[in-house]
């Protein structure tokens, strides 16, 4: 692993914004920009599109997906949105009477709602995790598996504060009690390292707009195999067997298209998001995954030792995902405290009692600088 240079040059940041928050959204690169805007020009010219291409630039997509997440291509769906893939994963992930579904206390609520109504639906109940002050989750999630789980569904890191939870060891613990492991990694995919043959999760879905650095509206689904013969969610005429033949479209078949490819959604094939995700995909690849977890890792820990010497509180980094940093307030949060810094252009979130400070590669020690500046003078 390497620390990489400061990438401020290939995004379109001013130099007077200090946006330290890509666990919100992140910005878009030039090269990511220029392959959307490639993408929409093919339809100034649908003559040109040939049936072939409704179907490469999405094969290109589950190519970039399987080298980010590990599996195969045939793994992944193209799906528009983390509640989607959700959806997917409750239909098929049955659930007995009595059985339990493992959540964290305040989880992200698209990764809450659909568990809440397949519990509902088969007579299973939630389970919340919690966990104490400055205490880890994963001790507290494989304390909760039992003979009564049927599902455990977690992030890699808590979206409010980048808690971190172990999926080698949740994974593991999740096929010793015949459990099987549903997982939101929209905030960690592009920012930690995965792999989906490691961690064997039943599904795994990440939107692509955080910290996979691409377009809204994308996401990737992954599918193990034994789930591959499932029931999608929707039935869209590209995902049948031999769609590839505009001319026999109406000689309807039953078969589907192999792998994960019938849970992908209507109308993937749209050039934008698709060339889109791809380029930024091919981004974090050329970056490497680990050596920007050790980056952002390394800018956290000055941050956090920053925010300290003004008084403010940091957790422990044993307990956090490398890419958040979590900052408390020794008493009440100052009145209009992320409206302030967004009048000095420094750009964080605030969630519940906590500042969530998540830079990446294009922030560097002038963004970091005012970020604590400007706290500093809150805090007097």
């Amino acid at each position: 692993m390497s620390i990489i240079p400061c990438q401020r040059d290939r995004f379109e940041i001013p130099r007077d914004v200090a946006y330290l928050n890509c666990a919100y959204m992140s910005p878009l690169a030039r090269d990511v920009t220029e392959a959307i805007n490639k993408g929409a020009a093919l339809k100034t010219a649908p003559w040109t599109y040939t049936p072939a291409d409704f179907f490469a630039h999405t094969e290109a997509l589950r190519t970039r997906f399987a080298a980010l997440a590990g599996g195969r291509p045939d793994d992944f769906a193209l799906v528009p949105s983390v509640s989607y893939g959700l959806a997917v994963a409750a239909r098929n992930l049955p659930l007995r009477p009595g059985q339990e579904i493992i959540v964290l206390a305040d989880q992200f609520p698209s990764n809450l709602y659909v568990w809440r109504e397949h519990a509902t639906a088969q007579g299973a109940r939630i389970v919340t995790v919690t966990r104490g002050d400055g205490e880890a989750w994963t001790p507290a999630v494989l304390a909760a598996i039992g003979p009564d789980t049927g599902i455990v569904a977690v992030p890699n890191c808590h979206w409010a504060d980048g808690g971190f939870v172990d999926l080698d060891a949740v994974g593991a613990a999740c096929r010793k009690a015949g459990a099987a492991l549903a997982l939101d990694l929209t905030q960690s995919i592009g920012a930690l390292p995965f792999d989906a043959g490691r961690v064997q999760p039943d599904f795994m879905v990440a939107a692509c707009y955080k910290w996979g650095m691409g377009p809204y509206g994308t996401a990737m689904l992954y599918v193990a195999p034994k789930h591959q013969g499932g029931t999608p969610i929707e039935h869209n005429w590209m995902n049948r067997g031999g769609s590839e033949d505009f001319s026999r479209l109406v000689d309807y078949r039953d078969d589907f298209q192999p792998g994960a490819r019938r849970f992908d959604m209507g109308e993937k094939s749209n050039p934008p998001q698709v060339m889109g995700a791809a380029a930024a995909i091919d981004m974090l690849i050329g970056w490497g995954v680990a050596n920007i977890a050790e980056t952002l890792g390394a800018r956290n820990l000055a941050l956090g030792e920053a925010a300290r010497g003004i008084g403010l509180l940091a957790p422990d980094p044993a307990t956090r995902a490398p890419h958040f940093l979590s900052l408390g307030f020794p008493g009440d949060v100052p009145a209009g405290l992320p409206e302030r810094l967004a009048r000095e252009n420094v750009f964080v979130s605030l969630r519940g009692r906590s500042l969530r400070v998540t830079p990446h590669l294009y922030n560097d020690d002038t963004d970091c600088d005012r970020l604590i500046a400007v706290l500093q003078k809150a805090l007097r």
